[in-house]
């Protein structure tokens, strides 16, 4: 008989039970760090800011929405990370892109 998740149940009991969890709250507190280092540009609104910040050894500039929870503002799931290549194309662009929000305004 299957059961939905048995395998992954099996395999975090055979050999992963401790190790899983450690290294989910690892990487949480990677972020959360990583979310510190940012440089914020700009606050675009109350929720939203412009941030460049080190995202895996690559500087990003990040859109993004952020919540307050216990106190701490933290970043949302809503949002976008530019790397240098594609910030750069959208800046190539930004003429073409501000004519576009003009005629549609």
């Amino acid at each position: 008989m299957w059961k939905k998740g048995w395998k992954r149940k099996n395999e975090e009991g055979a050999g992963g039970d401790g190790a899983a969890p450690s290294r989910k709250f690892a990487k949480k507190d990677s972020d959360d760090d990583g979310g510190d280092d940012g440089i914020v540009v700009c606050q675009i609104s109350k929720n939203r800011r412009v941030s460049v910040r080190l995202w895996q050894g690559k500087v990003v500039v990040d859109i993004r929405e952020f919540y307050v929870k216990d106190g701490k503002e933290l970043p949302g799931k809503k949002g976008i990370s530019l790397p240098m290549d594609q910030w750069k194309v959208m800046l190539d662009h930004i003429d073409e892109i501000d004519e576009a929000v003009k005629e549609n305004s």
